[in-house]
């Protein structure tokens, strides 16, 4: 009895150990927009969907008409066309089908997010002429009356147009880069997990604090709560083995013991 009394209770304390590990994912399950759209989970949360404690400020996605969509301040909507957590990359998708307007008035600094790629300062010119076919003009920026390039800071200066603005963008302007995704690919940052290949979840429900940990280390837990398990499971048996085999010994003492007696008995009534 009391070796299946230790057996339960071992086994209460490694589903108590699993379900731990499990909490924030049960809490918290992932998400779509659509079927084949990408998968949502922590940081990013899908308003409406999922609680707030499933994700940090700034990192709202929403679902419009089955598409997945992020609100950038002072800028607006854009399509999310993929997600890698592994990554920690974020591929952006422009309707409007102008990326540099998106370089051009989206501002990071208010959000988690960088450009995934490599940066380089270029600076936006409106130019009442066009320029030399040397410096392709913006077709989606530009119209009959002015025409907008992008040019590298340090020759802004010495061209006849006004500078709109100077900013760190991943390429400049190229009539041979139609897709309206290139350059458009966003990492993000969250306070104290900041390794690419590592997990992050919120340290508690009613607080915006991350934690980071390595898949190797989550995993960790998973094997700690297994061995310790089954050294219970094990311990359980050996105790119950031995309570079996002292169950069984003193069988056999009292067996034997019985034997002795009437023995002994039936000698003394042949003495007689």
């Amino acid at each position: 009895m009391a070796a299946s009394v230790f057996i339960f209770i071992s086994l209460i304390l490694i589903s108590c150990t699993f379900l731990h590990v499990g909490a924030l994912d049960t809490n918290c399950p992932p998400a779509k927009c659509a079927d084949g759209g990408p998968e949502i989970r922590f940081p990013f949360r899908l308003q409406g969907r999922q609680p707030e404690h499933c994700g940090p400020p700034g990192f709202e996605l929403v679902c419009k008409e089955n598409t997945t969509m992020i609100q950038f301040p002072y800028y607006g909507d854009l399509v999310i066309r993929s997600i890698s957590y592994e990554m920690k990359k974020v591929d952006l998708l422009d309707q409007k089908n102008c990326v540099h307007e998106v370089f051009l008035n989206l501002n990071l600094s208010l959000t988690p997010f960088q450009y995934f790629y490599h940066v380089k300062n270029y600076t936006y010119l409106n130019c009442s002429a066009q320029l030399s076919p040397s410096f392709p003009k913006i077709p989606c920026l530009s119209s009959s009356q002015y025409h907008v390039y992008t040019v590298e800071s340090s020759m802004a200066s010495r061209l006849s147009c006004r500078p709109m603005k100077t900013i760190a963008i991943p390429f400049a302007y190229s009539p041979y880069i139609s897709d309206n995704t290139f350059g458009l690919g966003l990492t993000w940052t969250l306070p104290g997990c900041n390794d690419k290949g590592s997990h992050c979840k919120l340290q508690a429900k009613t607080e915006h604090q991350t934690s980071c940990f390595n898949s190797g280390v989550s995993n960790k837990h998973l094997v700690i709560g297994l061995i310790t398990g089954i050294f219970a499971f094990i311990m359980a048996i050996l105790i119950s083995i031995k309570i079996h085999n002292s169950k069984k010994w003193d069988g056999q003492k009292s067996f034997v013991d019985y034997e002795a007696l009437k023995t002994a008995g039936y000698s003394k009534v042949d003495d007689v």
